[in-house]
């Protein structure tokens, strides 16, 4: 640091001395300012290589679809390798029939009925979990994530077997039971007790996901909270609607999400059970797009009708969307 000396003023005081700081080269903030940028870009590059493999795995498949539902494809331009481009054609076809709407109801009513059951019966679990010994608890955790870890497949097989017309053990229990007349029953015979019997085993599968996950939510929230509500005279309810809830309520939407998703897009579940019969009662949209492109070898009609199951689905879920964005703003 270079220093001045001053020369001594005309009272004969002693010279005061100033000193100069050094300007900071003009480098120094490109230098410091480029580890700073280096660090804000790493996680956008740490996300690129799964980006990437998203956008090949799903999004080319997509793309591909999309152009698949604007063609005229049947088993003659497959063998003939022609590419006929109808524009709307298959889409005007498929929202004109009766058959489509029906199928779209039916697919609503289906996932509201599934999700309300898991979501309840799961939550109740979760809860019971919570207020479980800790020996009770990881008994009942072993059965929920054997029940989850089984295979669709091999699920959907087993209740097949269960629930079959001449050896089934459901038949053959009630018929012990004094039902007789149930003792040769075929459960996938009409459209509401094949539905039952796919609801059943949708929940089976969708139940210990939202158990676990609830019961993991629980154990975040202060037990604190419990004991001031518990000083201010709050019961059992009480205390559940004031503290456990409003804690949980994130979390129930997000799995509410999930499971719509899960429940609307379900295929091997009710294809394997029935293949969508009886007569077509029990298609579902991904069943009814399987069955009208592979099927039926129309793969134009297939294609369209998979990218309207997509809106529709997007439509049920647009619900959830603009509450979380409410809730975020509530919280700004």
């Amino acid at each position: 640091m270079s220093v001045q000396t001053e020369g001594t003023d005309t009272a004969g005081e002693p010279a005061v001395r100033k000193a100069r700081v050094p300007a900071s080269p003009r480098g120094d903030d490109r230098t410091s300012g480029a580890p700073s940028r280096r660090r804000a870009a790493a996680p956008y590059l740490l996300l690129l290589p799964a980006l990437a493999a998203t956008l090949v795995l799903l999004g080319w498949p997509l793309v591909k679809n999309g152009m698949l539902s604007f063609q005229n494809l049947n088993p003659r331009q497959l063998i003939q390798h022609l590419t006929e481009w109808n524009g709307v054609d298959n889409y005007q076809e498929v929202l004109t029939a009766g058959e489509f709407w029906r199928v779209v109801e039916r697919s609503v009513v289906f996932t509201a009925v599934n999700v309300t059951l898991i979501m309840v019966i799961g939550t109740l679990i979760g809860l019971l979990l919570a207020r479980l010994g800790k020996r009770m608890r990881l008994l009942l955790l072993f059965g929920l994530v054997l029940a989850w870890a089984m295979p669709v497949i091999a699920a959907t097989t087993v209740y097949k077997w269960l629930f079959a017309q001449r050896f089934g053990v459901v038949n053959w229990v009630l018929d012990k039971l004094g039902w007789h007349s149930m003792a040769d029953h075929n459960w996938l015979e009409t459209q509401f007790s094949t539905f039952a019997v796919v609801t059943l085993l949708l929940v089976w599968q969708s139940v210990p996901f939202v158990a676990i996950n609830l019961y993991a939510a629980t154990t975040t929230i202060p037990r604190e909270l419990y004991e001031a509500a518990a000083l201010d005279g709050a019961g059992t309810w009480k205390g559940f609607t004031s503290v456990t809830l409003p804690f949980l309520r994130p979390f129930l939407y997000a799995t509410t999400f999930l499971e719509v998703i899960w429940i609307f897009k379900a295929f091997p579940q009710i294809f394997a059970m029935n293949e969508g019969g009886p007569d077509h009662l029990t298609e579902t949209l991904p069943i009814y797009a399987f069955v009208e492109g592979v099927g039926n070898q129309h793969f134009g009609l297939g294609a369209a009708i998979s990218f309207l199951t997509i809106a529709v689905l997007l439509v049920i879920t647009s619900y959830y969307l603009r509450m979380v964005l409410k809730q975020e703003e509530d919280e700004l």
